[in-house]
């Protein structure tokens, strides 16, 4: 259990996320999120300066990734500090402010700013040299697709993870069918009142079309509508299979940054310190091969039982459910309403860049918590390699 890490309020914000292949597919994803943030930093009058690290958080390589940390650490105006970069999949939100928090409470930072930013768009096409194959032929990488349709050790694509939970828990189409519909909804939520809830936290990117001439990015881009007829009209992904397109995640772009720092300064910089959230803990699994859906369970009961509470104490449930099993395995599991949890949208709807998914949803998750005056919230999410990630965050005393 942590103590001393703190996220002050409306010390974060998060990109709107664009569909592949959409308006952010041709920047470099490093570059946006650092200027994003360098921005937002600039809106909300703090200094750069006031960081003593930054953790990047990214998984999709781009040109000079090898200078990662520092280099975002320069974009975003804080020069003189180093940064070092995780990659975890979809869990590097998670363990990226979970490092943070680490190193606040022993005192080896006083203030970090963690920055999550990946695009799947125009992903690398990554070769080596392979001399003793046929004609001295290269072997290949595509760096996205190939991640998407094949696990090395478990020999499956994504999708088959999904279906094999779906297979051994009994979760039917209709049930995913139903999930998807009810996240969907839930993120109407999120666009009522002109967008009231998502206002409160996103903040738009510009986009540089030549020397002269922006573009500002709102408002998420590329979430189609989902109707009952419509899931009700596609065929399962694979064959006799529980998912169609409908009720599993789409590929995106987007960045998120949030301070994490100790409970003075988070107090300094929040705009209110009765809402700031406090980082309590973490939890982490690794689920059988090719079973992924199933790692958001003991992931999530580690931090739980780490933070020493039960889910009967959390307010707010927030998951990265890239498919609807996953929602329905950890409700089961956890004998809750599958329907309670993820309100104001989820990345089964509005996308997956991976690095910036979970962060997007913790700060989605502190949002609601404060407007229902604090208590405990859960993030959990499943990632590559049949893994998953947890958080616990309190606000309050």
């Amino acid at each position: 259990m942590l103590t001393k890490a703190f996220i002050p309020y409306k010390g974060y914000y998060s990109s709107p996320f664009a569909k592949w292949q959409g308006s952010y597919a041709n920047d470099h994803s490093i570059v946006l999120g650092s200027q994003t943030a360098g921005n937002w930093l600039t809106k909300k009058n703090i200094s750069p300066d006031s960081f003593d690290y930054l953790i990047l958080g990214a998984t999709v390589g781009q040109p000079h990734i090898f200078y990662g940390g520092p280099w975002a650490s320069a974009l975003i105006g804080a020069r003189d500090i180093p940064g070092f970069m995780i990659s975890q999949a979809c869990s590097t939100s998670t363990t990226v402010i979970f490092q943070a928090a680490v190193g606040i409470e022993t005192g080896l930072y006083r203030q970090v700013f963690t920055l999550m930013t990946d695009k799947c768009s125009n992903g690398p096409h990554t070769i080596w040299p392979n001399p003793n194959g046929p004609g001295g032929q290269v072997i290949s990488e595509n760096w996205v697709m190939d991640q998407f349709n094949n696990d090395p050790w478990a020999k499956n694509a994504m999708i088959q993870t999904a279906e094999n939970v779906a297979k051994e828990a009994g979760v039917t189409r209709q049930e995913c069918d139903d999930v998807a519909l009810r996240r969907y909804e839930q993120y109407l939520d999120a666009l009522a009142n002109d967008r009231e809830f998502q206002k409160k936290y996103m903040f738009p990117v510009t986009i540089a079309l030549s020397r002269k001439k922006t573009i500002q990015i709102d408002a998420d881009e590329g979430v189609l509508p989902t109707t009952r007829q419509g899931l009700e009209s596609l065929r399962p992904v694979l064959p006799d299979g529980s998912h169609t397109f409908g009720s599993q995640t789409h590929p995106a772009d987007g960045n998120c940054g949030l301070i994490v720092t100790t409970r003075q300064k988070a107090q300094a910089l929040s705009q209110d310190p009765s809402k700031d959230a406090q980082v309590i803990s973490y939890g982490f699994s690794r689920a059988k091969k090719g079973f992924m859906a199933m790692a958001v369970v003991p992931a999530a009961q580690m931090a739980l039982d780490r933070a020493g509470i039960t889910i009967q104490d959390v307010k707010v449930i927030k998951t990265h459910n890239p498919f609807a099993a996953n929602d329905i395995y950890l409700a089961r599991q956890m004998n809750i309403d599958v329907n309670s949890f993820n309100n104001f949208g989820s990345s089964l709807i509005f996308g997956h860049p991976q690095a910036p998914t979970a962060g997007r949803l913790i700060i989605e998750g502190i949002e609601e918590l404060a407007d229902m005056g604090g208590g405990y919230m859960l993030f959990t999410g499943c990632a590559a390699g049949d893994t998953g990630a947890a958080l616990i965050l309190k606000i309050g005393a």
